[in-house]
Formats: C-alpha cells, structure tokens, sequence
C-alpha cells in the first residue's frame, strides 16, 4: 500500500493543499480506507471545515469524508447535531469555535461525517495532545485552503502535500512552483546543539556566532536590517529570524557583498514567505537557509482535474513531478 506504511510512523499527520481542490480529500479518504482494517486507532479533525459535499467559493461538487467504525472524529456542536452517523461522545472540549464547542466522537457504523475544527494552530495542537488520553495511534489533520502552517513540524510530526491542476493548469509551471514548496520542506536542518538553543526562542532576530552562542541584536523587525546592517553581522554571518521572512529580508541578504558566507536559519519551513524568483536568486549567489524543526515529508499526492475543467494527463504530470522531485508521486485514485 504506497507509503502508508511511512503514515503509520507518525503520531499526528497533516494534510496540505497547495491549492483548493488539489485533492486533500480524496487522499484523506483513500488513507481511512487502507487504515479501517488495521490496529490502529484513528483520530481526525480539520482546522476550519471541511467534508462539504459543494465546494462554497467555487461552488462545485468535491468528496465527502468517509470514516469507518471505531475512527475518532472531532466537529464543532453545531456540525455534530447534523451528522448522518451513528456515533458516541466521548468529550466536549472547552475549545471553542464560531460554531460552538468541539465533540470529541468515536464513529460506531461508517458513513460520511463533516468536520469542523479549532479555526487556530494553537487550539489544534491542544486537540492533538489531548488525543493521548483516548489512546490515539495517529491523528490526522484535514488542511483548508493552502495553510502550510499546518505542517509545521510544531503542530504534527508528519505532512502529505497534495497539488495539481487548480494550482496551474500548465505541467511544466505546476512542476516547477511544488518543486519551489518542496525544496522549502527538505531544508536541512541544524545541528543538534543548536537546535537544542534555538527551540526555545519565539521572537526576534538572533546573531550566532563561530562556537553557537547566541546574540539578541535588539532589532525588532526584518525592516530595520537595513539600517542596523553593521549591529547586524557583528558576530559572524549566521542570522535566525524567528518571525516569517519575505521577499525584503532575502533581498538585502543578497545584496551583502559577503552573502556566499551568510547562513540563514529559520524554525521551519512554513515561515518562509519569498516568492521562488527572490528566493533562488539568494541560494545561487551562495546563500545558504537551514531550519531548526524539518518537517517530515510523507508523500506528495497529485489531482489532475481541476474545478475549472481542466484535466490533465496523470501520467504525463506524475512523470514530470517525480522527475523534478527525485521521489514517488501518487495520484490517489489511480492506486
């Protein structure tokens, strides 16, 4: 079974979308349906809503989420009292949402169910640790939107990127723009003692020197390097920038006539905001980025077919992105 085995390694996975309708809920399902028949005790919430039958921005048709008898499932009151399936309470959390609180429930009969989870990362990392409790083997995240904070290394130890073609309906610029995400979520990470450093630091722009200390440089935003350049590279030319980094950041690291030597380190890849024209023009002048947490990469899912009635050939795009990527590709309802 392609890389469900490699699913099963984590104790929480998210599943992201680079797009709408780039096929999340068609890879949620096919991985419920490998796991229903396993020992495996199976939790799984969306941050927002997802399992709608019609897609409310573009208005089309999608894939409801089915889940199978024993699956732990957590929606908002106002979703759960709608439900088709036959279910049992388990919790109602003290989270709550515009849609009232979270009903934690364990699905006794399959059928379809929609999901609507803590609206914030910090709710839903709360959710994933009270899972413990009800001893969960794996909670499963459903993405909405393109919120690749979601598979930030802090909030589940795993991610599945789905793309296709309502990200771009051109192969060669859909290969090209997830190889861009893709090589984001495969930065190396830092050494050990200094991950052990940098872990525990939440703001801020941090100078490291030659022996891994750390120097806070007092310079409140990405905005102020400018001026503050000298202050900057003071000890050295290894920069962490807690915050997001964009377009303005890696320009003016490429600028620095020393920039084959700068190192910029980051928490993870989800805080990098560069368009992929700034951000490889800074990694072929020598620049290098590390990240503290890499997040761990557990398939890349493709959906040929797009909202617009674009359809690709699955073939065709699976052949070029695992070309371009160096990795199976899988077209889930292919398999």
């Amino acid at each position: 079974m392609p890389f469900i085995n490699d699913v099963l390694t984590f104790k929480s996975l998210s599943i992201v979308g680079l797009e709408k309708n780039t096929g999340k809920t068609e890879t949620l399902n096919y991985i419920l349906g490998r796991l229903k028949n396993m020992d495996t005790r199976i939790a799984l919430t969306s941050i927002g809503i997802d399992g709608e039958s019609t897609d409310i921005v573009t208005n089309t048709k999608k894939p409801e989420i089915r889940i199978y008898p024993g699956m732990i499932y957590i929606s908002a009151e106002q979703h759960y009292l709608q439900k088709r399936i036959i279910s049992e309470i388990l919790d109602v959390s003290k989270i709550h949402t515009a849609l009232g609180r979270l009903v934690i429930a364990k699905a006794i009969n399959s059928d379809k169910v929609l999901l609507s989870g803590p609206a914030d990362t910090q709710n839903l990392k709360a959710l994933i640790s009270d899972m413990e409790k009800f001893n969960v083997d794996l909670t499963i995240v459903d993405g909405a939107l393109s919120r690749l904070s979601l598979a930030s290394p802090a909030i589940t130890e795993g991610m599945i990127l789905t793309t296709g073609a309502a990200y771009s309906a051109n192969i060669p610029v859909l290969v090209r723009k997830t190889k861009y995400v893709y090589d984001l979520i495969n930065l190396p990470e830092v050494e050990p003692e200094l991950k052990q450093k940098l872990d525990c630091v939440e703001s801020g722009i941090i100078a490291i020197d030659t022996d891994n200390n750390l120097h806070d440089l007092n310079i409140k935003s990405v905005f102020m390097l400018k001026e503050a350049k000298d202050r900057a590279f003071s000890f050295g030319t290894r920069l962490f920038v807690a915050g997001a980094t964009s377009n303005y950041l890696f320009e003016f690291l490429r600028m620095q006539k020393n920039v084959d030597t700068i190192e910029l380190v980051v928490k993870d890849f989800s805080r990098i905001f560069a368009t992929p024209e700034v951000y490889y023009s800074f990694i072929k002048k020598g620049g290098k980025v590390k990240v503290v947490n890499q997040t761990k990469l557990a398939a890349v899912c493709i959906n040929p077919i797009s909202p617009q009635g674009y359809n690709l050939s699955s073939d065709e795009l699976k052949e070029s992105m695992q070309e371009a990527l160096q990795i199976p590709v899988y077209d889930v309802k292919k398999i």
